[in-house]
């Protein structure tokens, strides 16, 4: 079947007459109509049928023209998406990513693109994954950093997901702590200890409420921040212990890590909207954050990934 010519019949559907099908392409009626008996041929079905001086489409016509309208739709989308390729990026993409992946992540990939794309703008923006991917669907970001691992996000068909890299759980703990000489620490043996917990109804603060809870006890909470570096002054000063993503720790703070004895690991992940392919502006950034975040691995065809089901 010819694209051009389901094109015409889906805009015989949409507009009702040959002749508003004929104005509308620029062609004559009477060309329009030959058009559409050549398509009935190619079918080997019949699609149109006379009603006085005008036609209409059949049930079978019907059927095809808007089956074809979503077939069109993807033939445009590839084509687009193949221009994208020959395009310098430009203009501007908005990121929504969680805290721990501004500095080690967002931030350097930023800093790449400046000096590769100078014509490209990206506006970072930190949000909970539980923001960001309703944020994305929105279209108030055009990209997100989120983990699949966080089983209370929506992750559906409408999602490409993009893996960038592993990410350990891990107990942070001051130097001289009686745990921070040990190997994998079972958080039974904190009870006692004061925590720093993260903002209420944030990821980190509810994956630590459910660890402490499965350890049977309820963790004595001395303080709340919304910014890591804060929660690490605050171990490194002896004050508190506190449970982090990898990503989170900062070398600068004087505090000791430990992987937990049951391992958690989440993995931290690019979505994207589907449907329209992606521009050569959020190609170009996405890229940015793979060879961030594997900068020995080699380069994953753009689109690569899945919708799954899954933070800061």
């Amino acid at each position: 079947m010819n694209p051009w010519r389901l094109r015409l019949l889906c805009r015989l559907e949409a507009l009702g007459t040959v002749r508003a099908v004929a104005q509308a392409v620029h062609m004559s009626p009477s060309s329009v109509s030959q058009q559409l008996a050549v398509l009935e041929s190619e079918t080997g079905t019949r699609l149109l049928e006379r009603t006085g001086r005008r036609v209409r489409l059949t049930s079978a016509g019907l059927i095809l023209a808007r089956r074809s309208r979503a077939l069109l739709e993807q033939m445009d989308g590839i084509e687009a998406e193949l221009r994208g390729f020959g395009q310098e990026p430009a203009g501007l993409v908005r990121l929504g990513t969680f805290q721990s992946a501004i500095h080690t992540m967002a931030v350097p990939a930023v800093r790449r693109l400046a000096h590769a794309h100078p014509h490209l703008r990206v506006e970072v923006v930190q949000l909970e994954p539980h923001e960001s991917l309703p944020a994305l669907r929105g279209g108030d970001v055009d990209l997100a950093i989120t983990t699949t691992d966080f089983g209370e996000l929506a992750l559906g068909e409408d999602l490409d997901l993009v893996a960038l890299a592993q990410d350990p759980v891990l107990l942070v703990l001051p130097p001289w702590h009686p745990a921070a000489g040990r190997g994998p620490v079972d958080l039974a043996a904190c009870a006692q200890d004061p925590w720093t917990l993260d903002m209420p109804h944030t990821y980190m603060a509810g994956l630590a409420l459910r660890l402490c809870r499965q350890a049977r006890f309820e963790p004595r909470v001395v303080a709340r921040f919304g910014n890591y570096l804060m929660t690490l002054q605050h171990v490194e000063a002896g004050l508190s212990i506190a449970l982090l993503p990898g990503l989170a720790v900062d070398a600068r703070y004087r505090v000791a890590t430990r992987e937990l004895a049951a391992p958690l690991t989440r993995t931290i992940t690019a979505a994207t909207r589907r449907g329209a392919p992606p521009g050569a502006a959020v190609r170009a950034v996405l890229d940015a954050l793979r060879r961030v975040a594997a900068p020995d691995a080699p380069d994953a065809p753009d689109g690569e990934g899945g919708a799954g089901g899954g933070a800061g």
